[in-house]
C-alpha cells in the first residue's frame, strides 16, 4: 500500500533540525531477534551523530520521532511508526508530548511542533498533542519573522485548534485559541461566534474579561466584514453602504481590504471611475498588491489607455518575479 502524503505547510521551517542525523541499517540478525524484519528490513535507521555509541530501542525510536515530526512525508515514516508502536506501543507519543512542552517553554516553539507533530502521527486520537501542537505553532508565529513563516504558521496553528473544536467542543481553551486564530486573519464574523461560544463554557473570570472586551472591539470590524460579504455575494449597493461609512474613519480606513472591496462593487456597477481611485488607495496602503494592479490594468485596457494597461500589468510581473527570487533564496537556504 503506498505511503499517504499529508499535507505539510511548515516542514521547510523544520527540516534544518535534521542535519544531525545519518542512516543506517541494523543488522538482519538484529531484527530477527527483535521480531521487527517485517516492518524494518531494508529501512535506514536515523542516528545522531553526537550520539552514535550505546544505541537503544527507545533512543532508536525517539530518533525516528524526530525525523518523522520534521518530515511528515519521510519515505519510511509507516515504517518507523510501525516500529514505535510495536515496540512501545502509540503511548510513547505521551513522553513526546512532555517533551514539546518543555521545549516550548523553553522558547524553542520550532522544536515544539516536531515533538507535537510526531505524537500526532503515532496517536492520531491525542487531543493532548493537538493542543500543544496548536499552541507551539500560535507561539512560533507571535515569534517569528517573515511574511510567509508566520502566514504558514498561522494557518497551521488555525487548522488545529478547527480539528480541536470538533474533536472537543467542551473544551474551552480550543475555543480560545482559535478565536484568536480567526482575529489574526481578519475573519471577524467567525471570532465573534467563536468566543462567544468560549464565554459559554468558560469559568475563567479573567479570561472572559479579556474576551468581552475584544468582543466590544468587534463590533465595528464584524459589521466592515458584513460589507464584504455583501459584495463577495453579488449585493453590491449593500455593500458599498456599509463601508462607505468606514472612509472617515481613521481606525478603519488604513486597511487595504476596506478599499478593495469598495473598488470591486464599483467596478462591478459600472463607476469605473470610482473604482480606479479605490485600488489606488489599495496601493498606497500596500504597494505589491497584485489583486488591485490587475483590476486597474483591466480597467484601462477597457477604456483603451494601453500605456497605464501595461503599466500595471508590468508592476504585476515585477512582483510575481520577485515572489519567486525570495522562493528560490529561501530553498537555497534549506538546502
Amino acid at each position: 500500500m503506498e505511503k499517504e502524503n499529508l499535507q505539510d505547510r511548515i516542514g521547510e521551517y523544520l527540516l534544518p533540525q535534521l542535519s544531525d542525523f545519518v542512516f543506517d541499517e541494523l543488522s538482519d540478525s538484529y531484527l530477527e531477534k527483535a521480531g521487527i524484519a517485517d516492518i524494518m528490513s531494508g529501512v535506514p535507521v536515523p542516528i545522531r551523530k553526537t550520539s552514535m555509541a550505546n544505541l537503544s530501542t527507545l533512543v532508536i525510536a525517539e530518533n525516528m520521532a524526530c525525523v518523522i515530526g520534521c518530515d511528515i512525508n519521510f519515505k519510511y515514516r509507516d515504517n518507523y511508526i510501525a516500529y514505535i508502536v510495536r515496540t512501545f506501543t502509540d503511548e510513547f507519543a505521551k513522553p513526546l508530548i512532555n517533551e514539546g512542552v518543555e521545549a516550548a517553554a523553553r522558547g524553542e516553539f520550532e522544536f515544539a511542533c516536531v515533538c507535537f507533530r510526531a505524537a500526532l502521527l503515532i496517536d492520531p486520537q491525542s487531543t493532548d498533542a493537538l493542543y500543544c501542537y496548536g499552541r507551539a505553532c500560535h507561539d512560533a508565529y507571535e515569534h517569528g519573522d517573515g511574511e510567509e513563516y508566520i502566514g504558514r504558521f498561522k494557518a497551521e496553528s488555525l487548522e488545529a485548534f478547527e480539528k480541536l473544536t470538533l474533536k472537543k467542543p467542551d473544551f474551552d481553551m480550543g475555543f480560545y485559541f482559535l478565536g484568536y486564530g480567526y482575529l489574526n486573519l481578519g475573519l471577524y464574523v467567525k471570532a465573534k461566534l467563536t468566543w462567544e461560544t468560549f464565554m459559554k463554557l468558560s469559568s475563567n473570570e479573567e479570561q472572559k474579561k479579556e474576551i468581552r472586551d475584544l468582543l466590544e472591539k468587534l463590533e465595528e470590524p464584524v459589521k466592515i466584514e458584513e460589507g464584504y460579504n455583501c459584495i463577495l455575494s453579488g449585493r453590491f449597493e449593500e455593500g458599498i453602504r456599509i463601508l462607505s461609512a468606514y472612509k472617515e474613519d481613521s481606525r478603519f480606513n488604513t486597511w487595504w481590504p476596506l478599499w478593495y472591496y469598495l473598488g470591486m462593487a464599483c467596478q462591478q456597477l459600472g463607476e469605473t471611475e470610482e473604482a480606479k481611485q479605490y485600488f489606488l488607495q489599495v496601493l498606497k496602503l500596500s504597494p505589491s498588491n497584485i489583486e488591485s494592479m490587475k483590476e486597474l490594468s483591466a480597467i484601462y485596457r477597457a477604456e483603451g489607455d494601453e500605456e497605464k494597461a501595461e503599466k500595471y500589468a508590468h508592476k504585476v510581473e515585477i512582483v510575481l518575479e520577485n515572489q519567486e527570487k525570495d522562493r528560490a533564496e529561501k530553498n537555497r537556504n534549506f538546502s
